[in-house]
């Protein structure tokens, strides 16, 4: 089952059980849910309510946040710059919070498209597969556009995941690695391919640890880390001693703290408990040894820089565009607040997604295509494929995530994503929505398209508010827009 399944069952199964009195808390209960969906999740809290029960949610979702009596933000920023109280009140009272940033996403919803219009799929060459019947997918017939952003949409358990995990990705990793005979094409998941040869490569960015030590760290992961270790290495001090770049690394011996072997925390074994860590007393978490914190650029050392955020050190680093660079691609995709020798254990799954978005734009990904289009060679796209990557986001975060998306697309990728964010769908040049149900019911095309057409589509379930956010926009439809929806799907606006 998806993880939006399991949810919902244990909720009905508290539901089922009349008790009252209750303090239910719940973290973003949400995720994984299609907008009808989260409908029905919505009446699923208001009936544990009106029985008597509390409700305490976490959650990024607006229509939940617009259902609430009480919201609770806290910020205004992540991090160091969050945990405050910003507003404690009402929905009405928060859409006018002007320290509030939720208040302001509340208040003014995104307009789409956030770049000025969708891009035309008149001169696009598609990624086709011709008969696709694995799990709840029925023999159906799929396409993509080549160098476009693409949603795939649907209610959870259509066959979403199925379409992109075990049908896309093989055929294209097969077609890559030619494994197979007839080009690496043939499956019995698929009757047929076509369109591959535009592809180079494929990349799935998942919300998977980028690592599983303390060892592992934004810095290293984005390689921005060799180059502040080269910087210090460089530095007349370390010169005069002999210290070279790796008496900066806390992997190896020499310069690290050997108390804590460089991971700046030490770790305690408990019984009958999970381990705790502490931080090591010989470095106060700082990972180095005496003799290398002493070696200073702008009068920090190695561990204090360590401890920077990465909007502070994209600061401190302006004069050095090769670090500076890839700094500021990790502010622009909402990161800023991660502290560089952050432990990746400790990261979200958004978190880490992110972190391999910016660590593929910071390879310059446009690069190649561009000496390509120089020397005349038809260039090949590099194929993105992304489950969900809005989970765990708020609104200002997905605002930013779209932009690292259409930055993706106009370096001449192609970017296809699963999703029930509105905000991303609204944004796709093409839309695949599958169902119109889940499991046997769903498995089938109900309508392909960019956005503005599949939102009039009479069947599909994304349709209705995929039109409403589009159309609703318009503060002069925004009364017609309400009456529709309560005609179409039976709810408010």
């Amino acid at each position: 089952m998806s993880g939006g399944e399991s949810q919902r069952i244990r909720l009905a199964a508290q539901l089922g059980s009349n008790l009252r009195g209750v303090l239910y808390v719940l973290d973003e209960p949400t995720i994984g849910l299609h907008p009808r969906d989260n409908e029905r999740l919505l009446d699923t809290l208001k009936a544990l309510k009106e029985k008597g029960n509390t409700l305490v949610v976490v959650e990024h979702d607006e229509e939940t946040m617009r259902r609430a009596d009480l919201i609770v933000d806290l910020g205004p920023g992540a991090g160091r710059g969050g945990g405050n109280l910003v507003f404690l009140g009402p929905m009405a009272q928060i859409l006018k919070c002007g320290n509030s940033v939720t208040g302001k996403y509340l208040a003014h919803p995104i307009a789409h498209p956030l770049r000025g219009s969708w891009r035309p799929l008149t001169d696009a060459n598609w990624l086709e597969i011709w008969g696709a019947q694995v799990n709840n997918l029925k023999n159906i017939d799929v396409r993509f556009p080549v160098g476009r952003l693409s949603v795939i949409t649907g209610v959870s358990g259509s066959g979403k995941s199925t379409i992109l995990r075990s049908v896309l990705l093989p055929a294209v990793r097969a077609h890559l690695q030619r494994t197979k005979k007839k080009s690496g094409l043939e499956n019995p998941a698929w009757k047929m391919v076509a369109g591959f040869e535009h592809l180079g490569s494929v990349f799935e960015v998942d919300q998977s640890p980028i690592g599983k030590t303390s060892r592992s760290i934004p810095a290293t992961y984005v390689k921005i880390f060799d180059e502040i270790r080269g910087l210090f290495a460089q530095l007349p001090e370390s010169r005069i001693r002999g210290y070279t770049s790796s008496r900066f690394s806390f992997n190896t011996e020499g310069g690290r703290c050997e108390t804590c072997a460089g991971q700046g925390v030490i770790k305690l074994e408990m019984n009958f408990l999970p381990p705790s860590y502490i931080p090591c007393e010989a470095c106060r978490g700082k990972r180095f040894n005496p003799q290398t914190l002493s070696v200073q650029y702008n009068g920090m050392s190695i561990g204090d820089l360590l401890e920077l955020t990465i909007e502070e050190a994209a600061e401190f680093f302006r004069s050095q565009p090769r670090i500076h660079k890839a700094l500021e691609l990790l502010v622009h995709t909402g990161l800023g607040y991660l502290q560089l020798g952050q432990p990746s254990p400790t990261l979200s799954g958004g978190e880490a997604q992110r972190l391999k978005l910016v660590s593929e734009l910071k390879t310059g990904v446009g690069k190649g295509l561009t000496d390509r289009l120089r020397k005349n060679i038809t260039p090949k796209s590099t194929l993105y494929l992304l489950e969900e990557p809005t989970i765990g986001l708020h609104m200002a975060d997905v605002e930013l995530l779209i932009g690292v998306l259409h930055r993706l697309v106009d370096e001449g990728n192609t970017v296809i994503v699963i999703e029930h964010n509105l905000d991303v769908i609204a944004e796709a040049d093409y839309i695949l929505d599958i169902g119109p149900e889940a499991g046997d019911a769903g498995g089938e095309v109900v309508v392909a398209g960019p956005p503005a057409e599949v939102a009039r589509h009479k069947v599909s379930r994304t349709a209705p508010f995929l039109w409403k956010m589009l159309e609703g926009n318009d503060p002069l439809k925004k009364k017609r827009v309400g009456r529709e929806m309560k005609k179409r799907v039976g709810v408010g606006a």
